[in-house]
């Protein structure tokens, strides 16, 4: 089969093949703003020395809906949109179910490519688990129980996460600091994406890059009791579907142990998925956190 650049932005471009897209990004960011205005919470917080004169580097914190003895588990949510649209303000509305059940809900900003290259965006996720480990606690969060979601390029980012040697980047890091990282529709094989043109000239990635920073083609360090459950809308194209079978091959069923489709979810759907607590994916969260089993 030739693969053309047309076929690459058919199955890479999700949003255009979502003819309500818009409204459904337009109801995200109505009921983040809800989430917000109706949570105890506290916004736009420097995760790192540059936060403090540029808000894409800032995070959101959504308390739990009671204080958790011991503190709470620690959910941090990466939003997607290929590395170059949306803002943690859009995806809010994933805090209302998990910090009822008890968890301690943090969103974190980054910078857009093609202002900032995705190297840089990485670090930056980097620097803002490194400090929700230092400083969770301080908001009534358990450090030792950091689970992290992503959405499409957020799923990138997440599993990006779980690979990282912390020790390295900085000695007081735990090597375990993320165990279990939840990738709803992700991207871990980057180099078809430098194949599609509605994408490719905004993340800018040579070849080399483009494996660099491609979550299947590096090792997983400190891999013991580390966990990455990969989840895929039913109704997503054949590629995203591929994705998580190549993360699968890339670290192995012993850490890649769920891949698994979202019934009835196109690329955007499966994000509406995440915050319900009838699905089987807000469940997978929801157990990976070790919260109490919803009542009834």
């Amino acid at each position: 089969m030739m693969r053309t650049p047309e076929w690459y932005d058919r199955q890479y471009n999700a949003r255009a093949s979502i003819p309500d897209a818009p409204a459904i990004l337009q109801a995200w960011a109505e009921r983040s703003a809800q989430t917000r205005r109706t949570r105890t919470c506290t916004l736009d917080v420097p995760y790192s020395e540059a936060g403090r004169s540029d808000p894409a580097q800032r995070l959101d914190l959504f308390a739990p809906r009671q204080p958790v003895a011991g503190g709470a588990p620690v959910l941090v949510h990466i939003h997607g949109g290929y590395w170059r649209a949306l803002d943690k303000r859009d995806q809010s509305f994933v805090a209302d179910a998990f910090a009822d059940a008890g968890a301690l809900v943090v969103v974190p900003n980054y910078a857009l490519c093609p202002q900032a290259s995705l190297a840089q965006i990485v670090m930056q996720q980097v620097q803002a688990l490194a400090w929700v480990w230092r400083h969770a606690a301080a908001h009534g969060g358990d450090p030792r129980r950091i689970v992290v979601t992503g959405h499409s390029a957020g799923g990138h980012l997440a599993a990006m996460m779980l690979a990282c040697d912390w020790p390295a980047f900085a000695p007081d890091l735990p090597t375990d600091l993320v165990r279990t990282a939840v990738a709803v529709s992700g991207l871990f094989d980057l180099k078809p994406l430098r194949r599609a043109p509605f994408l490719a000239a905004d993340i800018g990635l040579d070849a080399a890059e483009a494996r660099r920073l491609s979550p299947a083609a590096m090792p997983l360090v400190h891999a013991d009791g580390k966990q990455l459950l990969a989840f895929v809308g039913e109704a997503e194209s054949d590629e995203f579907h591929r994705q998580a079978r190549t993360i699968r091959r890339a670290w192995g069923r012993r850490v890649v142990g769920t891949v698994e489709d979202v019934p009835g979810c196109h690329h955007l759907g499966v994000m509406n998925a995440l915050a319900d607590p009838s699905t089987r994916l807000h469940a997978a969260v929801h157990d990976a956190l070790g919260l109490a089993p919803a009542a009834g």
